[in-house]
């Protein structure tokens, strides 16, 4: 898998996961109102096992599911089926970068959250064509150029990839 596919994926997972810091009270599954019940019912029976944090983390992310609109929830589903689809050590691998990505600073994620938006504006045409030469290119190359565009807006690394990358 390609840096860039990696970044994508990583990009998606973070586009619907909560950020909050977790409280330190612990929430009993009855002292939930029927809507997160109704959302968390997979983790009913193991819910009084969890740790605090990860139950303030499953409350944020079904608040933040129960306050999407349907199309934005089938795209969420589509890439979570896509994830179960994948065998097991890609989806191992996706995790670790994932969590490598939330151990980022808040401006770097801002970054490459910017770059992977202004990868998805460009015209399939076009990401397809950047995608088979940012393959054909060694690692060293690839590595100069993410090093050359870090300082660069989304516009100006739009500029620099179509002149570098063609």
């Amino acid at each position: 898998m390609t840096d860039i596919a990696r970044l994508v994926i990583a990009a998606l997972f973070v586009g619907w996961s909560g950020v909050a810091a977790a409280e330190t009270g612990k929430t009993s599954w009855d002292s939930l109102s029927r809507e997160e019940q109704q959302v968390l019912k997979p983790y009913a029976d193991r819910w009084e096992g969890l740790s605090p944090k990860r139950r303030e983390q499953l409350r944020r992310d079904a608040d933040q599911w129960r306050s999407m609109p349907p199309e934005q929830r089938q795209k969420a589903r589509e890439r979570y089926r896509k994830l179960r689809e994948l065998p097991p050590d890609q989806r191992e691998k996706l995790k670790k970068r994932y969590d490598e990505f939330r151990q980022l600073p808040p401006e770097e994620q801002k970054r490459i959250r910017e770059r992977y938006q202004w990868f998805k504006s460009l015209p399939p045409e076009e990401r397809k064509e950047l995608r088979q030469k940012w393959r054909g290119l060694s690692r060293e190359e690839r590595q100069r150029i993410r090093t050359e565009m870090r300082e660069l807006s989304p516009q100006q690394r739009g500029e620099y990839m179509r002149k570098n990358l063609r």
